[in-house]
């Protein structure tokens, strides 16, 4: 979906973000300005401050800062177009859509108003089930044997769905209405010859249970779990899917837990409702739950919008392990250098509610502190069933190994579990890396792109440059004997390495500032690749762009435009996301082909291994460059023009400042 930046615009200058930010964190006047705690860290004095003025919020804390959208986006969790949405729906505005058509944005809208009247539907009944609770003294002594206090169960909205059948009808008094079935209140019986629905047999799904409202990220009822208050089975009840609730995107707790996230560090990922609510009672309100499923990629990539250290609990069973070795693969794409991912294993009798009972908060954070890393589990996972004694449990190991690794995203992470995988296989890493190339290559994966790509047709348009096979760097590899990824050289000028890399010195056809004509040895790849590369391998870089540059690159010609506008859409919906996630995200995209093509360059080892500095630089030059251009083309529109438009020479003057402004400033090396 595609906003015009005039109408995002317009939007922030109408809204008041002192209103926006007010909703969720006490301010008060200061001068021209407002102040309050800031929700982004813990503090005890001010340092948060709202400027009505500049429509910005900015703490000097701990640096957080943006407008209206960026708050919605940060603290509430929202994805960029679910904040734009929510913002034009307070000022009465109507989204424009580029990309829609009518009838598409008029089934959007009838959509977002389903979505919306199923939320209050189940709101109705949340109520209903915490009044219940008051009366219900069954429930509350169940609660109460639990330890948890009347704060904690009106912080998350505890209820009591009484016994009886038709409980609900006392709430919506026309209980055959579709929405209570739609929104997973109410079972319809079975289809029978002759019988209309209206008059099949209905009865609540939720009876004589103790109730958790399930929220989406920004506050709003989309489910619940109940729980029976006896052994009978099942235990647990969740809402079934339907069209506001996914069990595997969202996460119990996750609403109630967003400031304490950002607080303690770190989220803790459980496998129940009594787990989150117990532990928030204890002293870690920062726990979430999965939904009665293992953990997902979209599970994953929702909390590292909240926290870069996650943790997972589970029971030190054979369950446990399972459910541990799921939430591995879920974690594996996101495992950036930046983030940390960590598997807690408690003992097979305790889950974390009676394990802190008996031992205390401190016992419990301490196991937290030593739970298991990322790095170590995989290994585990990688060695299990495998004889390491033996060549062939080594070999085992190794290929079980494999898939595992390559789902890791480019990084230092990366390089080291390559070495410790081949030291335990008893394999140097530059040998396993090349027998992983070779089977890739041997099935046509992913690897085999990557690492062994087919020469590229010189006269095929729209191929990366290859060096000659002359050329002695030609043969670069991307994994050295010592297991670890070429790198940038140090005491070398920005990118260096990666002209080196692509077998030519200068990039005179971009207007270096250099001077001088240089014998390139090959055709420098085009701009708009060589953007592309940079913005696949480290997306994070697309957040320092201007306005007018985000403007550039989506106008540019297909498939580059197209594919900048998706990855802009992606970073503003799930933040920075590794290769991996972004490989998996194109899949069928009319833009995968060009992305595959260019990642499987060999510049793209190399660009991967660079420094987010060093990438953002050389990022800001290509778009440098490419604004020369842009300047030069309006210039000779100027002066042909120049014949029937008086004006057309005092354009063309204006645009000769702004490109001697642009030749004059501190080239980025190229």
């Amino acid at each position: 979906m595609a906003i015009p930046p005039s109408f995002i615009q317009e939007l922030v200058t109408r809204t008041d973000v002192v209103e926006v930010v007010g909703r969720h964190v006490q301010l008060k006047k200061a001068g021209a300005s407002f102040t309050g705690l800031c929700p982004f860290h813990n503090e005890k004095s001010p340092s948060f401050s709202v400027s009505p003025s500049r429509q910005t919020y900015h703490c000097f804390g701990c640096g957080a800062h943006g407008n209206a959208i960026g708050f919605l986006m940060e603290y509430v969790g929202m994805g960029f177009v679910d904040a734009v949405k929510d913002l034009a729906q307070q000022q009465g505005l109507e989204v424009p859509e580029d990309d829609v058509s009518p009838a598409e944005r008029a089934r959007a809208a009838e959509q977002r108003q389903r979505q919306a009247t199923l939320s209050d539907v189940l709101e109705r009944a949340g109520d209903a089930w915490r009044k219940q609770l008051k009366t219900s003294q069954r429930a509350i002594d169940y609660f109460k044997g639990r330890g948890l206090s009347g704060a904690v169960a009106r912080r998350f909205g505890l209820g009591y769905a009484p016994p009886g059948w038709r409980g609900l009808a006392s709430v919506f008094p026309a209980y055959d209405d579709p929405l209570l079935a739609e929104s997973g209140l109410v079972i319809v019986g079975e289809e029978e010859d002759g019988v209309p629905e209206s008059e099949r047999k209905r009865y609540d799904r939720f009876r004589d249970r103790v109730m958790f409202p399930i929220r989406n990220v920004k506050g709003e009822c989309i489910g619940f779990g109940g729980r029976v208050l006896t052994d009978e089975k099942p235990k647990y009840l969740n809402s079934p899917e339907t069209p506001v609730f996914s069990k595997g995107r969202e996460l119990y707790g996750l609403f109630e837990a967003r400031s304490a996230l950002r607080e303690h560090g770190y989220a803790l990922v459980t496998e129940g409702y009594m787990d989150v609510v117990a532990l928030a009672q204890l002293g870690f309100p920062n726990a979430v739950a999965t939904l009665g499923t293992a953990c997902t990629h979209e599970h994953v990539q929702k909390l590292f919008r909240f926290t870069d250290t996650v943790v997972f609990s589970f029971d030190g069973d054979g369950a446990g392990r399972r459910a541990a070795r799921k939430a591995l693969d879920a974690a594996l794409p996101f495992a950036e250098d930046t983030r940390s991912v960590k598997f807690l294993f408690l003992p097979a009798e305790h889950d974390p509610d009676s394990f802190i009972r008996e031992n205390g908060t401190e016992a419990f954070a301490r196991h937290v502190a030593d739970a298991v890393p990322l790095s170590r589990f995989l290994l585990e996972a990688a060695r299990e069933g495998c004889d390491l004694d033996t060549a062939e449990g080594r070999a085992r190991m190794a290929s079980q190994a494999r898939p595992l690794w390559q789902a890791l995203p480019e990084g230092a992470l990366r390089l080291q579990l390559i070495a410790e995988i081949a030291e335990a296989v008893q394999l140097e890493a530059r040998g396993l890396s090349e027998l992983w190339a070779a089977k890739e290559a041997g099935r046509g994966g992913r690897g085999a792109e990557r690492r062994a790509p087919e020469p590229a047709d010189p006269g095929a348009p729209d191929q990366p440059p290859r060096p000659p096979a002359a050329d002695p760097r030609a043969g670069r590899r991307p994994w050295r004997a010592d297991g670890r990824g070429a790198s940038f050289g140090r005491g070398k000028s920005g990118f260096q390495d990666f002209r080196d890399h692509q077998g030519h010195e200068g990039y005179d056809d971009y207007g270096d500032a250099t001077g001088g004509a240089r014998r390139a040895r090959t055709a420098p790849p085009s701009r708009a690749d060589h953007a592309a590369c940079l913005l696949l391998t480290h997306m994070a870089a697309m957040e320092d762009l201007s306005q007018d540059e985000h403007v550039m690159l989506s106008a540019l010609p297909a498939p580059h435009g197209p594919l900048f506008v998706w990855l802009e859409g992606q970073l503003h919906e799930h933040g920075p996301l590794p290769w991996a996630a972004i490989r998996e995200g194109l899949e069928g995209h009319d833009c995968e082909a060009t992305a595959l093509r260019l990642m499987a360059g060999p510049h793209a080892e190399t660009v991967a291994e660079a420094d987010l500095k060093d990438i953002r630089a050389e990022l800001r030059g290509v778009l440098r460059l490419e604004f020369i251009e842009q300047i030069k083309r309006q210039q000779s529109e100027a002066i042909a023009a120049a014949a029937t438009d008086p004006a057309a020479m005092q354009r063309w003057r204006a645009l000769d400042e702004q490109r001697k402004a642009l030749v004059s400033a501190r080239p980025v090396p190229m």
